[in-house]
């Protein structure tokens, strides 16, 4: 493989010919349903471990107005040392191009289904089936002198004076054509083949059957070429996986395929001539050979000599020293660059900015915080270095990429700011720097640095609220710590007589209190969304984590002995799979009206296009109804999508604090949380066609396994996802809902796991 390219429109035909004026290079064309690209394909030298490299350049391309079906290339009119080419439409247009300009257009007589095309250089015409079963032959000249037809941009063109478009000659074979190909023995004398579903045609340049031979198989692919002067092959593949090779009339060959051919071609591949290459419909391709060289060498004997075991066990025991010494080393992935080559920081400055730097934020306030990220790039060679800043949505950046040319040693700083746009709370406050530059040798490299914004951007001191619906309990192994001491940031506004209450306004959702206990070592969240919840317990356990390890204090640990919110947990699940199915209904509907809005708009162009007027009989008023339709839709399509986004992003606050209630009350370690969270956080991104809900669904329905099998598990290391079975069992035991005997039930109309 030296080059794969991901065009964005499905490929009906490639050809490769001279396309570009002013040279005579060869250049590849790519037939798509409504476009005609061409390309060049230019290479490069490696100078690294990756070897050559491979482009493709887009040297132009043509809009097509009306939809293709194939096309042909060729000297047109004896034209020499460029290729024109000719596009056929569906509604039977001959449009051709030469080479970056439109030419013209012609519709082709009698027209009703399209069929193969071809274009005979000899003769300097075009080579098509029609619909009758009839091969008919144009002249280049007839189709330029021809009355013009409609031009490419479909706008009305004058009709000039010119003949009227007259088939050269017709030769009626009776079938449908599945190909067409023109083959010339030498400079005098071409062959037309026609592959038909029953019968292979071979007629001369005016229309008379030379031969025509009987197939006792349905052909799928033909492919006939010269040989010599005197004789032409022709390679036909059938549905049988067989592949026979006649001259002329005469059957040479016949080989058995392991697959269905649609496409067979000849070549040479390492100095072997007449290598047989075919594609099935799978992308299967086969290089094959009909026969086999002889080989003229002979191996010479071998002298007979006397074995010394002695060097044969020393040298056996040296190779096996170093096969033990390689299996000891661990890492096997080549090592990476030196850290003093390339270095990458980032600074989150903990105030927040004294002037707002928000940009279009949605949110209904009168300050919106800012903070201020400050990165550090510094190489020891000079670079050209790529940094992308990502951070989780809603929050958003002033500026997120940069380009930087960087000197031997010599540091250099970008300054940045970072806010809440969007009206709803983020899942996370994580966001990552990558860096992408060349080492010395040329060689494309990556580094990461992560970073975590201030709980300030996205909250602000209030006044704690005694009432609440959702309340959750953390137990510690510490005595309670003051939260002045734990949110310093926050203690401007707490009065002295509640120093073990604090209140959290978030800018795009509800309130949450955080009370620490002063008889017990406990700490309570809690608020009016579960979802809500999350950002200050992440915060609060983390906080708690720090605190105690600057103390020296190895042995604190974190615990949850409440039962898990799961009914909450499964109504946010709920949400999100009802708005993924309005998304789907605003879809079908959406379709429906098109289809609807399209027929009447083709109802209306008729009656316009009448010579004698016809009344509209309301059909103005339909369209106008059907548009407002479409309109409302799209609109309310739209809202439904903005919706789901905010409804996701809930959702993945939701699970990560169901995640860290269920590591905290089991006490699991640092790999089955990350099999949790791969588990259920398998998506950064929600999509119509994969959403959360299967791929969540996928690992937990691959496990099974009834919860008294998966609590066994719980001894057994994890690895993988091997171990998901506890995921059972700790479900089972936080929720007095049924779970079954061998599988979790899936509500398809809830779009919950239960």
């Amino acid at each position: 493989m030296l080059l794969e390219v991901q065009l964005c429109e499905p490929i009906l035909q490639v050809e490769v010919g001279k396309f570009v004026s002013g040279t005579e290079l060869l250049h590849l064309a790519v037939l798509h349903y409504k476009k005609l690209c061409v390309y060049a394909v230019s290479g490069s030298l490696g100078n690294i471990e990756h070897g050559n490299q491979y482009q493709l350049k887009c040297m132009y391309e043509h809009s097509l107005y009306r939809t293709a079906y194939n096309m042909t290339h060729g000297p047109f009119g004896g034209i020499k040392g460029q290729d024109l080419i000719c596009v056929q439409s569906v509604d039977g247009m001959l449009m051709l191009f030469e080479q970056e300009s439109y030419s013209f257009g012609r519709f082709l007589p009698g027209f009703l289904l399209p069929g193969p095309l071809t274009y005979s250089s000899r003769t300097d015409s075009f080579i098509t089936i029609s619909s009758c079963r009839q091969v008919e032959s144009y002249r280049y000249q007839v189709l330029a002198l021809a009355k013009d037809a409609e031009i490419q941009e479909t706008e009305q063109q004058k009709i000039g004076s010119g003949k009227r478009l007259v088939v050269d000659w017709i030769s009626n074979i009776g079938e449908q054509a599945l190909d067409i190909r023109v083959v010339s023995f030498n400079q005098l004398i071409s062959c037309i083949f026609v592959l038909g579903e029953r019968n292979f045609f071979c007629l001369k340049d005016n229309g008379q059957i030379r031969f025509i031979k009987k197939l006792d198989h349905s052909p799928s692919c033909f492919l006939p070429y010269s040989v010599s002067g005197t004789a032409i092959n022709t390679l036909i593949g059938n549905h049988n996986s067989i592949l026979h090779i006649y001259q002329d009339m005469t059957l040479k060959w016949a080989t058995q395929l392991p697959h269905i051919p649609v496409a067979v071609r000849l070549g040479k591949l390492l100095n072997l001539k007449g290598v047989i290459v075919t594609l099935n419909d799978s992308g299967y391709l086969q290089c094959s050979y009909l026969g086999t060289d002889p080989s003229l060498f002979q191996a010479p004997k071998v002298e007979a000599r006397n074995i010394n075991y002695a060097e044969y066990d020393a040298e056996m025991n040296k190779l096996q020293k170093i096969i033990k010494e390689a299996r000891k080393i661990k890492d096997i992935l080549p090592k990476s660059e030196k850290s003093e080559d390339f270095a990458l920081g980032v600074t989150v400055l903990p105030d927040l900015d004294s002037v707002s730097q928000t940009i279009d934020s949605e949110i209904k306030a009168e300050v919106i915080p800012s903070v201020m990220i400050k990165i550090e790039v510094e190489s020891r060679l000079p670079t050209l270095t790529k940094l992308t800043v990502c951070v989780p949505c809603p929050l958003a950046l002033t500026q997120n990429s940069f380009i930087l040319e960087l000197e031997s040693s010599v540091s250099k700083k970008v300054v940045l700011f970072a806010f809440l746009k969007g009206n709803y709370l983020p899942a996370d406050l994580e966001g990552s720097v990558i860096a992408s530059y060349n080492t010395a040798a040329g060689a494309p490299r990556v580094a990461q640095c992560k970073f975590r914004l201030p709980l300030r951007l996205v909250c602000f001191p209030a006044q704690p609220s005694k009432t609440a619906s959702q309340k959750l309990t953390i137990d510690t192994n510490k005595p309670t710590v003051s939260l002045i001491t734990l949110f310093s940031d926050f203690a401007d506004q707490i009065d002295e007589d509640q120093l073990n209450v604090l209140g959290f306004q978030l800018l795009a959702g509800s309130r949450v209190t955080l009370l620490a206990s002063k008889t017990s070592q406990r700490y309570r969240i809690q608020s009016e969304q579960l979802e809500d919840i999350w950002l200050i317990t992440k915060e609060l356990t983390l906080r708690l984590e720090q605190h105690f390890r600057r103390q020296n204090y190895k042995d604190f640990v974190c615990t949850f002995s409440g039962p898990i919110p799961l009914q909450d947990y499964f109504d946010i699940i709920d949400h999100h799979f009802e708005l993924r199915l309005n998304a789907v209904k605003y879809e079908q509907l959406l379709a429906e009206r098109a289809i609807q809005f399209r027929a009447i708009e083709r109802r209306l162009l008729t009656r316009f296009k009448d010579k004698t007027p016809a009344p509209l009989q309301h059909l103005d008023t339909l369209l106008e109804g059907t548009y407002r339709q479409v309109i409302a839709l799209a609109d309310a399509a739209e809202e439904n999508q903005a919706i789901m986004f905010q409804a996701f992003t809930k959702l993945k606050s939701a699970t990560q604090l169901v995640i860290l209630l269920i590591s905290l009350w089991q006490k699991l370690n640092v790999d089955q949380v990350a099999i949790l969270e791969a588990t259920f956080l398998p998506l950064t991104q929600n999509t119509q066609e994969l959403g959360w809900e299967e791929n969540a669904m996928a690992p937990l329905a691959w496990q099974g396994g009834d919860a008294c099998g998966a609590a066994a598990l719980l001894s057994v290391p994890c690895r993988g996802y091997a171990g998901l079975g506890w995921v059972w069992s700790l479900l089972a035991a936080s929720s007095p809902m049924d779970f079954g005997t061998t599988h979790p039930t899936y509500h398809p109309s809830r779009g919950s796991c239960r």
